[in-house]
């Protein structure tokens, strides 16, 4: 999932950390196509979600599949799958799988997280030696991809900001929402109104993607579905970017979301 991205893909303080009330209701379903520079077809991000009881405690599970198409599937085929299993009653992300292909290259790995004891259990299935016990700090982890949905659950304005711990394979990554500013933007879904928010890592030494001068964007619309029309990866040569093409809406009513009101 992340590869894909790779390829194409309060006015002046801090809320506390993102409150867990999940922004995907059951039946729920988003789809992307994402273009890379001057290739606009160049893969496709689905996001969908369905309830399930897991360890009789009802569950969202969460599914995100990533593969590229067209010309870019013809020099680069990829396809990914990522699994998160959520508690409805808590919020928490219990169990994150990712699995992906790549020509002879595969990936296969499995986060569990203790809440107790604040760790993540990391099991590399390709390569055992990197599986590790991960001690995760404050705040409830998820996938980017899903921090990137969660967004629309927290209703911020521009200048506000807030806090979410965000999960690259084993490694938590401690980031900094930033509502920028409004903008209007032409999706095949029609025209939006939206805000736009970017993760930042500033109260940590950036690594990853964010020490090498990426810049993610997300744009939720301003509407009363408050959907993540679009998103992008920014890089030193070129750029990512995810378009809504397709949404599902959910199989019941979704509960208020939390307002987050710093």
């Amino acid at each position: 999932m992340r590869s894909l991205l790779i390829l194409g893909l309060l006015a002046t303080s801090s809320t506390a950390f993102a409150d867990m009330h999940l922004a995907l209701a059951p039946g729920e379903a988003f789809t992307f196509r994402v273009g890379y520079t001057i290739i606009s077809n160049a893969g496709e991000i689905k996001i969908t979600s369905q309830a399930e009881t897991d360890d009789h405690q009802p569950s969202l599970l969460v599914v995100t599949t990533t593969s590229t198409r067209g010309f870019l599937r013809s020099i680069y085929p990829f396809d990914a799958r990522a699994e998160s299993v959520y508690n409805l009653k808590t919020g928490h992300m219990m169990v994150h799988t990712e699995r992906s292909v790549h020509g002879k290259k595969s990936t296969d790995t499995t986060l569990a997280f203790n809440y107790e004891h604040r760790t993540a259990d990391f099991q590399n299935l390709v390569n055992p030696s990197k599986s590790q016990i991960v001690p995760l700090p404050p705040g409830d982890p998820m996938d980017l991809i899903t921090s990137l949905i969660q967004a629309r659950a927290w209703k911020l304005q521009p200048g506000q900001t807030i806090d979410a711990l965000v999960m690259f394979e084993e490694e938590p990554y401690e980031l900094t929402f930033h509502a920028e500013g409004y903008e209007t933007i032409k999706t095949p879904l029609g025209t939006f109104d939206t805000l736009v928010i970017v993760p930042k890592m500033e109260k940590t030494p950036p690594k990853g993607m964010f020490k090498r001068g990426s810049t993610v964007r997300v744009w939720i619309s301003q509407d009363d579905r408050h959907l993540p029309v679009k998103f992008e990866v920014e890089f030193k040569f070129g750029s990512g970017v995810a378009t809504l093409v397709n949404y599902q809406p959910p199989a019941s009513p979704v509960a208020p979301a939390s307002t987050n009101s710093p």
